[in-house]
């Protein structure tokens, strides 16, 4: 009987599929059906509701390109620049997201690196 070969398993079984990779960072990762991704606002001159948006907006694109939707996401950290724009932030959250399909979630304020982002938004969804 012929043993297996680990190596072409582990490769087959763990590979990892990079969405338009770059040298620093790629767009998104998947690995076994769960998707990661970080949004970032476009709009870097508007207020905090359109940045939040325009955010979760680029969100809905990625999970349409994988073949998955917004109702698929597991976990979702929130990072606001200001926690002053907690409200603001959440009035567009709560527009988007579906009703009783809310991930687990958690927002923390941070110095984001960009000094014109007021919100940047990490995801973990399931195709």
């Amino acid at each position: 009987m012929k043993g297996i070969n680990h190596q072409h398993y582990k490769e087959l079984s763990m590979s990892i599929e990079r969405i338009n990779p770059e040298k620093r960072w790629s767009d998104a990762t998947v690995f076994n059906d769960t998707i990661y991704y970080t949004s970032v606002p476009e709009n870097l001159d508007d207020d905090a509701t359109s940045q939040t948006a325009n955010a979760l907006a680029a969100i809905d694109m990625i999970l349409n390109q994988l073949g998955t939707d917004k109702t698929r996401i597991l976990d979702a950290t929130i990072f606001l620049a200001d926690g002053d724009d907690f409200q603001a932030m959440n009035a567009a959250w709560d527009a988007w997201v579906p009703a009783g399909k809310a991930p687990v979630r958690c927002t923390v304020q941070a110095k984001l690196m960009n000094p014109k982002y007021k919100v940047e938004i990490k995801i973990i969804a399931a195709r």
